[in-house]
């Protein structure tokens, strides 16, 4: 386990409108804030995209995702965590429950997962810490590394 100890800083209320991208538009706007570290939850609606439901083969290396897409309005709730990458950037890694007509798919949201009529988030800045996805070599996944320095990053409020 590794662990890096802070705070709550500044709590923002956002709601994203129809078409808005996820995880784009919230790492967007992390970055024009200046939050470097944060928790995010998620609720409202998910119009389509693609999601990550696990890996193929789960002794494979690195890992080779199974997508699903996701086609029509579907409720959704997620939380997750923000981090910069080495490069500095705003990187979310954001895990969602995706519900529709009684049916539910739970997995990793991924770039381009378009919002369908509202999505309200909350966003948690935590300040004092340190914390960087950092590139694991064996699983070709940005794993958050807490204690570790983006190269270029944002600095806490």
């Amino acid at each position: 386990m590794k662990v890096d100890e802070g705070h709550i800083g500044r709590v923002f209320v956002i709601r994203l409108e129809d078409g808005d991208t996820i995880p784009d538009c919230i790492e967007g706007f992390a970055k024009e804030r200046g939050v470097s570290v944060g928790h995010v939850i998620l609720i409202g609606g998910i119009g389509k995209g693609r999601i990550v439901v696990g890996p193929r083969d789960s002794n494979e290396k690195p890992l080779n995702p199974i997508l699903l897409p996701v086609d029509g309005a579907h409720e959704v709730v997620g939380v997750g965590v923000l981090a910069p990458a080495e490069d500095g950037k705003p990187v979310l890694h954001i895990h969602a429950a995706l519900g529709r007509a009684g049916h539910t798919m739970t997995g990793c949201l991924r770039p381009g997962v378009t919002t369908w009529l509202v999505g309200e988030v909350i966003l948690y800045e935590i300040v004092g810490v340190t914390a960087a996805r950092v590139m694991d070599k064996e699983s070709g996944l940005a794993l958050l590394e807490p204690g570790a320095i983006a190269t270029t990053g944002l600095t806490d409020s």
